[in-house]
């Protein structure tokens, strides 16, 4: 067992940034936190592709998504460790219950911003860990990490282990552009705010390599939405599953900082996060070929 000077050491090292948690009530949506945190979430983002703005730091200061998870951490009873360095991953990961990821690329390769990469190990114990029951969140790209080998444009028999976890894979995007996203969830925490659908302006994912077992929370609705990789049925935009014992949560929100900002995104998150903590219950009963069964036809 380490000794606390040597943890120290270590937090020192990788660059681990903790914020405790204060409680205030979560908008009446979720009921009342109560004492102090219940539970420690891991933010990961670390790029070994494209950095997105919103986790790019400036210095030591943490990047604007980090400041805004940290921020609702305090409010909604849950701390928050925000970290680039892969090397978590082969430390203990048994205090924290659930990890998110906000990430691009090859987690295990070097990046040219000198963040350490996971070893091959750590991805292996990221993946037990959530087998086991460690909840885990995925925002925007990480959706673009770990691809699965074979043509991006078409969906694989056998994608990789991590995204046969996280429920599907990024494959392109198209501008920027106000497009909506329908409710076919609306008792999943943290869903209230969206009505039955709502506009917004972000970048959207095209995703591919959905598992069978989704339960789909916020439908893409394609029509009107300009660009070929959108010429398609709808698919997922927000999901759970179980991976394992593991509560999986993912949202392809998340690239615009005014997105960060959104009193109704942010609830979502917030409900994602607690059902992933196993703080509130949700039926998760998988839904995503009767809400989205055109889910897997890609455009030619």
């Amino acid at each position: 067992m380490r000794s606390a000077t040597a943890r120290r050491d270590f937090v020192k090292r990788i660059g681990i940034i903790t914020v405790g948690a204060s409680v205030f009530p979560f908008r009446g949506l979720l009921g009342k936190s109560s004492g102090k945190a219940k539970g420690k979430l891991l933010y990961f983002t670390r790029s070994a592709g494209f950095e997105h703005s919103v986790v790019r730091r400036k210095g030591d200061k943490l990047a604007f998504s980090e400041r805004i998870l940290t921020q609702l951490g305090k409010k909604h009873g849950f701390e928050v460790v925000c970290t680039k360095d892969g090397r978590v991953f082969d430390e203990d990961l048994s205090k924290f219950s659930a990890i998110a990821f906000y990430t691009t690329g090859d987690l295990t390769k070097p990046n040219k911003r000198g963040t350490p990469p996971m070893s091959p190990e750590g991805k292996k114990r990221l993946l037990a860990a959530v087998r086991a029951g460690k909840g885990f969140v995925g925002f925007h790209s990480a959706t673009d990490s770990f691809h699965s080998k074979g043509p991006r444009n078409k969906n694989q028999e056998r994608p990789d282990p991590y995204i046969q976890m996280l429920g599907g894979e990024f494959i392109v995007h198209g501008r920027q552009q106000v497009a909506k996203v329908k409710v076919v969830s609306p008792d999943f925490p943290g869903t209230k705010g969206f009505g039955k659908e709502l506009a917004l302006r972000e970048e959207w994912y095209a995703l591919k390599n959905f598992a069978k077992d989704l339960h789909v929370i916020l439908v893409q609705e394609t029509g009107g939405m300009q660009g070929k990789m959108y010429e398609r049925p709808p698919y997922p935009q927000t999901w759970a599953h179980m991976y394992g014992k593991g509560r999986v949560f993912y949202t392809s929100f998340g690239h615009r900082e005014d997105i960060w900002m959104n009193p109704v995104v942010q609830d979502l998150i917030v409900g994602g996060i607690w059902w992933a903590m196993c703080r509130v219950d949700a039926d998760v009963t998988p839904n995503v070929e009767k809400v989205t069964p055109g889910a897997w036809t890609l455009p030619v």
